[in-house]
């Protein structure tokens, strides 16, 4: 069978049931119009509010305060605002309360509700609150409680963070100067106990022990110094005459021999020390006491020859009071490195019966500056949540402002009664046409010739139609008439809406009668 044949088999095979396809359309359209027309009209109430978060101010307290994030306290305020708390509030502060019988329809409203509150971001800082309801006032009712509680959680959450963390803050604070105060005990009473053996403040970190020794190191070099400077004058004072004698009666001036030792051994001290030496000074007075006593030429009589021998040398005095002093020195130093020798045995001694103070004295002292670093951290953010709270109350880090508050609705924004009613005549039309289809699918009668060749009878030819074309005129003028009264019902719906609809049960039952 060609698509031609195919075609008029179907088209006049649904001639036929055209009636029964329209009845079903007629059947389906009426009372999905009125379905629609009986849905309950939504009223939406919205409004839009703007948060301000003080850009200029967070950047001045950058790193000073506390910073609670403005930007992302409204953000979480905009996600925290449909809780499970808040829809609550909002059913007790609405009527919504009076649709609750029990339960279970209270579960069912909060979920309705949540589902129903649209919270539109516009831009970081513009956002748009919506919600649609069969009741106008109720939906101005629910947007308008939705707008005081934002403004109520962002001034009251922010405030009841301030005072838990200072609180906290607080807390924290007490125990770390409690815990403190018990560290700097223990650490006294330690270094009190084990002072000869810890290293002190007061000797640059060092401990007594390591002090001790360098002490005796000191006083071992002074002694040696003090020898040393004691062999000297004794040398010295060997060398030098306890009385000045006269100086030979020969003439000539050739000068004395010991003049000439004197003045080689001041050379020999200049070598090794400086000029204002005390050594180098004796020698100098002693040189000059020999010239004066001895110089000037031959001309001197034996009396005053006679009168120099006995005159005692008063170098040699000097010479012997300081040989005197450097051995009282000597001997002094010897008693402190005697004196000193015993402290350092008592401190080494000390050190070997305890060697794990100084591990436990540096667990006590890194204990003790733990507790001081963090409690110095909890003041200074003490400080800083104080700045910040200063902040919070002289000036508006986060301003709210309503830009379009709530209006109570008049105009129904839904349903959608245009597009539903579109839909059910689509649907009307649609499930008349699957009607026929399935009706030409069931229908075992001949409409073609190629219908009778199929029971493999010979066919000579076919026999058109017998009824008259007035009648085939008549049956299409009121079968499209039937068609555009339907279409003219859908016209009426939409422009009478929900009279019509309600006055078309008894239009039908006179047009069917």
């Amino acid at each position: 069978m060609n698509i031609a044949s195919l075609a008029q088999r179907y088209l006049t095979a649904g001639w036929r049931h055209r009636w029964k396809a329209l009845l079903l359309a007629w059947v389906i359209c009426i009372p999905g119009w009125i379905a629609v027309y009986s849905l309950p009209s939504q009223y939406q109430a919205g409004a839009r509010i703007y948060a301000d978060v003080g850009a200029i101010l967070n950047a001045l307290l950058r790193n000073i305060a506390v910073d609670s994030a403005p930007a992302a306290q409204v953000d979480l305020l905009q996600r925290t605002l449909l809780s499970r708390p808040n829809l609550e509030r909002v059913i007790a502060k609405t009527d919504l309360d009076l649709r609750v019988t029990d339960a279970e329809s209270r579960e069912r409203l909060i979920e309705n509700l949540g589902k129903n509150i649209r919270l539109t971001p516009q831009t970081r800082q513009l956002f748009r609150i919506d919600y649609t309801d069969y009741d106008p006032r109720i939906a101005y009712s629910v947007v308008q409680t939705l707008i005081t509680l934002f403004m109520e959680n962002a001034s009251s959450s922010d405030r009841q963070q301030m005072i838990t963390s200072r609180n906290f803050l607080n807390q924290q604070i007490q125990t770390y100067e409690r815990q403190l105060r018990e560290a700097e005990q223990r650490r006294a009473e330690f270094n009190a106990r084990y002072v000869d053996i810890l290293p002190s403040a007061q000797l640059g970190g060092a401990t007594r022990l390591e002090t001790a020794r360098q002490r005796l190191g000191e006083l071992r070099g002074k002694v040696q110094d003090a020898t040393a400077r004691r062999d000297l004058l004794a040398q010295q004072l060997q060398s030098t005459s306890p009385t000045l004698a006269a100086p030979p009666a020969a003439s000539g001036g050739g000068g004395d021999g010991r003049l000439a030792a004197a003045e080689r051994q001041l050379r020999e001290l200049k070598l090794r020390y400086t000029d204002q030496h005390p050594d180098v000074v004796a020698q100098r007075a002693m040189i000059a006491e020999l010239r004066a006593g001895g110089g000037g030429g031959g001309g001197s009589s034996r009396p005053q020859a006679a009168r120099g021998e006995g005159r005692p040398n008063p170098v040699y005095e000097q010479i012997n009071l300081r040989l005197v002093d450097a051995q009282a020195e000597l001997a002094s130093l010897e008693r402190q490195v005697v004196s000193e020798k015993a402290e350092n045995e008592r401190l080494e001694n000390l050190a070997r019966t305890a060697p794990l103070v100084a591990a436990e004295a540096q667990n006590m002292d890194r204990d003790y500056q733990v507790l001081r670093k963090n409690y110095e951290e909890l003041l200074a953010r003490r400080e800083s949540l104080q700045i910040a709270d200063a902040a919070r109350n002289d000036a508006e880090r986060v301003r709210l402002e309503v830009v379009d508050p709530p209006v109570l609705p008049t105009i129904p924004s839904g349903p959608n009664r245009l597009l539903f009613a579109s839909g059910v005549l689509v649907a009307g039309i649609g499930a008349g046409v699957v009607l026929v289809f399935l009706l030409i699918q069931l229908d075992r009668g001949f409409y073609t010739i190629h219908d009778l060749r199929g029971l493999g009878l010979p066919v000579l030819g076919g026999v058109s139609s017998a009824s008259p074309p007035p009648r085939r005129f008549f049956a299409s003028v009121a079968f499209a008439g039937g068609f555009a009264l339907l279409l003219l019902a859908f016209g009426g719906v939409l422009a009478g809406g929900p009279q019509l609809v309600a006055r078309m049960p008894g239009v039908l039952a006179r047009l069917l009668t």
